[in-house]
């Protein structure tokens, strides 16, 4: 199943982490674990954001994804199913 994961890091942590070196470290990371087939980095609401779409077949690896991401950079995590076209035209079709 195709997902999309959006990651939001306050502002006073993201300066930190900046400042510090470890957010790189921690958002390649997400990116190599996640094999993203896409990935936007932007500002939402006034802080860092990142938009990762990618394939998971196992809800319960899930964990191993948004631990690191809450633990090095405070971020708040949302994940939700992501369609391609192709995908919602196979579910109107039934």
């Amino acid at each position: 199943m195709r997902l999309m994961m959006r990651f939001s890091i306050p502002v006073e942590r993201g300066n930190q982490a900046a400042k510090d070196g470890t957010m790189g470290p921690a958002i390649e990371s997400l990116i190599a674990k996640t094999k993203a087939e896409a990935a936007y980095f932007l500002v939402e609401n006034g802080r860092r954001t990142g938009y990762i779409f990618f394939e998971a077949d196992d809800p319960a690896g899930l964990p191993k994804l948004n631990e690191p991401m809450f633990a090095a950079l405070d971020a708040a995590i949302d994940i939700i199913p992501a369609l391609t076209l192709k995908d919602l035209k196979r579910g109107l079709a039934g």
